[in-house]
């Protein structure tokens, strides 16, 4: 499997992929022509291969390759393919990169190995840096969420965390908002939706929380498997799980109100869906398979 980033520079529209062997490519949009490709790393991957997507800002390709302890955050001219920074202080996890912007100064934000990090876009250099290294079984493989100037990044056994981003003097500073420790994912990234956020935490079960506290608003009693995907589907909000197929449950702080329930293989699931209009695209290990939302 390969994650996906598209962009229309004036060159015409390009589509970067990461596949799961670490290598970049850059390909035309119409034709599926290969535009250029990048192997920085040759076969130095992830434990579990590279599972992030790559992000286009200001006319670059921005991706996290490499693996443990020899791996970097870097960024490619999107025309030509020519590297243009490099931060190699940590490897790769499986999160995907996210863009913060404050005081004027964009901010690539991420989780690596070992931590939750910002690096300016325009040069690579590291801004701020939170530890935040997995323990045990766990990994790091949940994207940062943005919310102004508020990271709010989660992990396995180390509960569900705020931060917010300032200016201090020439540089930046993380200050903690709030922590809660009983709420975290494991294989996938919370929604955020009006206030609250919505996640499968690492013991199955869906949740929800007040973005703006931390406190819990509601934990539902089902155990749905801790791999799954959540997603913004407008008056709904989509989990597609390991073991309960696809759910859809009403927005809102109250209570858990599942609204349907759509068995969508017997194979196990572990792509993350992809909603266009009132489609949805699911890949289990076999096939992929086209539903339609009513």
């Amino acid at each position: 499997m390969k994650w996906s980033a598209a962009a229309e520079p004036a060159g015409g529209r390009k589509v970067v992929t990461l596949g799961v062997g670490g290598v970049l490519s850059c390909l035309d949009a119409a034709t599926g022509k290969e535009l250029w490709r990048k192997d920085e790393y040759p076969k130095v991957v992830p434990r579990f291969f590279a599972a992030m997507s790559p992000i286009i800002v200001d006319g670059m390709a921005i991706a996290q390759v490499g693996g443990q302890g020899n791996g970097a955050i870097m960024a490619f001219d999107l025309a030509t393919g020519n590297p243009k920074w490099k931060w190699a202080d940590e490897g790769p996890a499986y999160a995907s990169p996210a863009l913060l912007t404050v005081a004027g100064t964009k901010q690539i934000v991420t989780l690596t190995e070992k931590s939750v990090v910002g690096v300016g876009v325009a040069d690579g250099k590291l801004l701020w840096q939170i530890p935040f290294a997995p323990q045990g079984m766990a990994y790091n493989a949940a994207t940062p969420i943005i919310d102004g100037q508020t990271v709010i990044y989660t992990g396995q056994g180390r509960g569900t965390k705020a931060v917010k981003i300032e200016k201090q003097g020439d540089g930046f500073a993380a200050k903690e908002l709030w922590s809660n420790a009983d709420n975290r994912t494991q294989f996938n990234t919370p929604v955020l939706k009006d206030g609250l956020l919505y996640g499968l935490s690492d013991k199955g079960t869906l949740f929800c929380l007040n973005a703006q506290t931390g406190q819990m608003a509601w934990a539902d009693t089902n155990k749905f498997g801790t791999f799954g995907a959540i997603l913004d589907s407008g008056s709904v909000i989509i989990a597609l799980t390991e073991k309960s197929g696809l759910i859809a449950f009403k927005p809102g702080d109250k209570q858990y109100e599942e609204l349907a329930k759509i068995k969508i293989s017997d194979a196990s699931i572990y792509a993350h869906p992809v909603i266009v209009g009132n489609r949805i695209f699911v890949k289990d290990q076999d096939a992929v398979t086209l539903w339609t939302l009513e």
